[in-house]
């Protein structure tokens, strides 16, 4: 079995921890929990990351994994690892807001196997039968925000073709970042206190059930 590879604090992006969902492309496609990691160029987990997946393609495919390698890489859905520019929003044609200039990695795992949370506080991992601890770390995880990652790249090869994906086996949240997405307009100030109003003389004459 590949061996585990982690991350630390990098950014997430498109965290989906607590309900696992089909690929909207693919709406009959197997529900997964799933968590984008956006890396810096040089970060060194993804070196050894890549060096795990060039290592099981030798020996899965032989003297084939060259070729093979090249072709996964010339399509970006085959592969689960990328440059930033190439995760394009369809609206704008412009990169995901994060993704510029940055290396990425999607992971997911199946429903029956939810990624284990860590609590930041205490590192204590939280049981997956806990569900309402384990719901309220994982709102804690959002776009924008640092995170430590555990993952495993596996190679696809079956009758839906050649591929390299990627598990989710686990996550923490380690500190907040920018959230991604459009921010909530300034309302300070905006209303002042309640004062009480008279009673409706009206509302006197509606039956009780209304």
């Amino acid at each position: 079995m590949a061996n585990a590879i982690s991350f630390t604090n990098v950014i997430a992006s498109f965290p989906n921890l607590i309900t696992p969902e089909s690929n909207k492309d693919f709406p009959n496609s197997p529900k997964k929990f799933a968590l984008d990691l956006i890396l810096t160029p040089d970060n060194q987990a993804f070196a050894q990351f890549m060096e795990e997946i060039g290592k099981q393609a030798v020996e899965k495919w032989k003297d084939k994994a060259n070729l093979v390698l090249q072709s996964i890489q010339a399509d970006r859905r085959l592969r689960c690892f990328g440059n930033g520019h190439e995760k394009i929003k369809k609206a704008t044609m412009l990169p995901y807001e994060g993704y510029a200039g940055m290396r990425y990695i999607s992971a997911s795992s199946n429903e029956d196997r939810p990624p284990i949370i860590f609590k930041p506080e205490d590192g204590r991992a939280i049981d997956n039968l806990n569900t309402m601890e384990r719901t309220a770390a994982a709102r804690k995880i959002y776009g924008g925000c640092r995170v430590n990652v555990a993952v495993r790249p596996w190679l696809q090869d079956n009758a839906a073709g050649r591929a390299v994906r990627c598990e989710l086996i686990a996550v923490q949240f380690c500190g907040d970042g920018t959230p991604f997405g459009d921010v909530a307009p300034d309302v300070t100030g905006m209303f002042g206190a309640v004062q009480s109003a008279a009673p409706d003389p009206a509302a006197s004459a509606l039956p009780a059930w209304m």
